[in-house]
């Protein structure tokens, strides 16, 4: 087993009888299929249907939920819900110094008796679990974390994109179990719905990789000058990247090279995705 303590995290609860009704009528994430030894991907929009927020989910009791978010929005996000609970019966808090710890391997339980171990229901091809609370470890392997997150195609704002600069289909929240097509109204639903359903989508997740080692996050991919796209995570010569896929497979249909700076990339999508390159695509110089 390998783990690694996150030290950038903050939990948001949201308890009270009506903290369920409130929740699934403001965020993304299908509550109703929200299982109870699950954290499940999420976000809240704007009305323009961009992620303002994202999040992992889990209930926490009876009538209870926490969110999962990065400790530099948290504040942000607690103001937002607030704004959004007008009359609900929920209460909503921030928890200061929770430790946060994922595993991942063949037991992939980073848990001591006094935390909460949960199934981080993003990744497919690995078994990964978060622990809220218990004692404080070393760090074990951030690095290893970042490497998993990347092998399998997952994005978190701040490494891979900025907040409200992204659809949720550009981060695969449509394919993580992140939004719920089948429940009711929310935020930015409407626009997330007609992208769905008319399949827009054109800017995903892709996995980079290269002969050499990756330059930095966020430098830009271009073919010929032209931009593709940007990358995210990296790690040695692999990495996260957000592009345009019509305009990936029309320079991979030409035999245009796609570079990081100087350096020529591979992109490829995510093993367990179902999205796949458009047919037809137009040319670089067109898009």
């Amino acid at each position: 087993m390998s783990f690694a303590q996150l030290n950038d995290r903050a939990l948001i609860t949201v308890s009270g009888p009506e903290a369920e009704h409130f929740l699934q009528n403001i965020l993304t994430t299908d509550l109703d299929t929200l299982g109870p030894a699950e954290a499940k991907p999420g976000a809240l929009l704007a009305p323009q249907g961009r992620i303002l927020f994202d999040f992992l989910i889990s209930r926490a009791g009876d009538n209870g939920f926490r969110l999962d978010c990065r400790a530099d929005i948290a504040d942000d996000f607690v103001r937002r819900l607030m704004l959004y609970r007008l009359r609900a019966k929920a209460e909503i808090a921030k928890q200061d110094q929770v430790v946060v710890t994922v595993a991942w391997g063949d037991e992939s339980t980073a848990s001591s008796s006094d935390s909460t171990v949960l199934a981080d229901t993003r990744f497919r091809d690995v078994a990964v679990s978060r622990a809220y609370g218990g004692g404080a470890k070393d760090g074990g392997d951030p690095d290893g974390w970042k490497a998993v997150r990347i092998a399998n195609g997952v994005a978190e704002s701040g490494s891979d994109y900025q907040l409200g600069d992204a659809f949720p289909h550009d981060v695969l929240l449509d394919e993580t179990g992140g939004v719920g097509f089948k429940k009711g109204c929310y935020i930015g639903q409407e626009v997330v719905s007609r992208m769905q359903h008319r399949g827009t989508a054109r800017r995903r997740v892709l996995i980079a990789s290269a002969d050499d080692p990756l330059p930095a996050s966020r430098t830009e991919l271009a073919v010929a000058g032209r931009p593709v796209g940007a990358l995210g995570s990296v790690s040695g010569r692999t990495g996260l990247a957000i592009a345009r896929i019509d305009r990936v497979k029309a320079a991979l249909d030409a035999g245009e090279a796609i570079v990081a700076g100087d350096v020529p990339v591979m992109l490829a999508i995510p093993a367990w995705a179902k999205f796949s390159f458009p047919e037809g695509a137009v040319s670089a110089e067109e898009a």
